[in-house]
């Protein structure tokens, strides 16, 4: 019995130093790894606190607002033009806090708001959208690119403001809104399709870099006081060396129905490209209708196919819009709707520069050069297809159908 007692007393020793053991052995491993939490815990807590007392420093100037690899991004970028930075309680000012009254419309990344600064100056207000998905970059791809930029069909940018998550450009405000607003006399038209071939002329040619719009369409046209033209909205421009000719993209921003065939199929961007969509906006400038608002039941056209037809016929003066009555010049409306059909070609190598349109457009020479099968072009026939045995002539007709949908960007 004693020694049974005895035995069970030593088991059970032995067991305690085994847990203790075990618990000593895990302090050992435990002990380590908190006092690295611990560590990792404080040097968290360390830089949350320097940062608050960082913001909590801040002043309204940008310089201040943002981080500093963004301040000296921009004041390299600035250095040398005539570009204000503002801060961003005066933009919350001058749009009474973006108010929606105040908006002007939607552009490719953002809202447009108007403003009136402190001095009394109307402006353009364009706010980044946050999930617009344009970045940093594309933010300042059109700093870079407006700040280089100065043409009377050119929107002038006069500067920016960077706040925090905020990306804000400001430009010169056009009292008469965008050109799909208004319908005008042949005379405002005709002018206004000679600002805008001669803004593209000189973002292809004569600007420092060639640039490439990319988004060429009648609600990215603003009108001045004189409705005067002026291209705005460069968000998705794509600038090149004087050398360059064609870049393949593997991103296609833009609107469809104003997109060239090679650049919505393929992502090849040209000058060319900016061409075709100038050809769709002078059509629509002809006819006071929109090239993806066209189809009805007898007629499943869009506007590119209709004024191809019309124009085959010789009755290319029904294009032109009724409320024109008597006010047009029928050489000018003919000159015009020819060069439009020569701008929105199927390839791009047949359409012409903005040089060539700008020279037809003003010159009163005979236009020789015929125009050629338009891209996108949408059979008159193609309601009959299930009633009719007749197979397409695929060397006369394009069967590719355009919409109006977006790939990335707007309206």
């Amino acid at each position: 019995m004693g020694w049974s007692d005895n035995s069970s007393g030593f088991n059970a020793g032995k067991k305690w130093i085994w847990i203790g053991a075990a618990i000593a052995s895990a302090l050992l491993i435990l002990c380590p790894l908190l006092l690295c939490l611990v560590k990792k815990i404080q040097k968290y807590a360390l830089q949350v606190d320097k940062k608050g007392k960082r913001k909590a420093g801040k002043s309204n100037d940008l310089a201040d607002s943002i981080e500093s690899y963004d301040v000296k991004d921009l004041e390299a970028d600035f250095k040398g033009h005539d570009i204000k930075v503002f801060n961003f309680t005066s933009i919350l000012e001058a749009t009474m806090d973006f108010s929606p009254e105040n908006k002007l419309g939607q552009g490719g990344y953002g809202p447009v708001y108007k403003g009136i600064l402190a001095i009394g100056q109307e402006v353009a207000v364009k706010r980044l959208s946050k999930t617009s998905g344009q970045g940093i970059m594309e933010f300042k791809n059109e700093l870079v690119l407006i700040c280089e930029l100065q043409h009377t069909n050119l929107v002038q940018l006069l500067g920016c403001c960077i706040h925090e998550e905020e990306r804000i450009l400001i430009y010169e405000y056009m009292p008469n809104k965008s050109l799909d607003f208004y319908l005008f006399d042949w005379k405002k038209r005709f002018n206004i399709i000679e600002g805008i071939s001669q803004g593209l002329l000189y973002l292809h040619k004569y600007s420092r870099l060639k640039i490439i719009h990319r988004d060429l369409k009648a609600s990215n046209i603003l009108l001045d006081e004189n409705m005067n033209p002026k291209i705005a909205d460069f968000g998705m421009a794509r600038m090149f060396t004087q050398q360059e000719s064609t870049v393949n993209t593997n991103r296609i921003v833009g609107t469809y129905g104003y997109m060239s065939p090679e650049y919505a199929m393929e992502g090849v961007c040209s000058t060319k490209s900016d061409v075709y969509s100038f050809g769709v906006l002078l059509l629509e400038i002809v006819c006071g209708r929109k090239n993806n608002s066209f189809y009805d039941d007898d007629r499943p056209l869009n506007l590119i196919g209709h004024a191809w037809e019309l124009w085959n016929d010789g009755e290319y003066l029904k294009l032109m819009d009724p409320s024109l009555s008597d006010t047009f010049v029928p050489d000018e409306v003919k000159r015009c709707i020819h060069v439009g059909l020569l701008c929105v070609e199927q390839y791009a190598n047949d359409r012409p520069t903005m040089s060539d349109v700008i020279s037809m457009l003003t010159n009163k020479y005979e236009l020789t050069t015929i125009p050629r099968r338009p891209a996108f072009y949408v059979r008159r026939d193609i309601l009959d297809r299930e009633t009719t045995s007749k197979v397409p002539d695929t060397d006369t007709y394009s069967t590719t159908i355009s919409t109006s949908c977006e790939v990335e960007g707007k309206i």
